[in-house]
């Protein structure tokens, strides 16, 4: 049986000896066992953040365009949005 090969690839990155100092702190603070495993995890959780906010503000622009499409279309609502409509309106006054 064929074990699954993990392809990986390298990232080099230059630190300053007060940063390197500084994160190898934090790794070791963590549970970390490489300053490597600490930076991808670090890494991972703020681009899975950047991801959702970007893609949060994309589907509220989406929705903002469907909303004001809607609103300034001329298109006349269907029988059962109407009927939709008036029986919202007919509970509303029963309260």
């Amino acid at each position: 049986m064929k074990t699954a090969e993990i392809k990986q690839s390298r990232f080099e990155l230059r630190l300053s000896i007060e940063d390197r100092l500084f994160f190898e702190k934090a790794s070791a603070i963590s549970g970390y066992k490489t300053l490597s495993g600490f930076v991808i995890s670090a890494i991972r959780e703020q681009a899975k953040k950047i991801i959702h906010d970007k893609e949060q503000i994309l589907a509220s622009q989406k929705d903002k365009e469907i909303f004001f499409n809607a609103i300034l279309s001329n298109i006349e609502p269907s029988e059962r949005l109407k009927q939709a409509s008036e029986k919202y309106l007919e509970l509303q006054s029963k309260k």
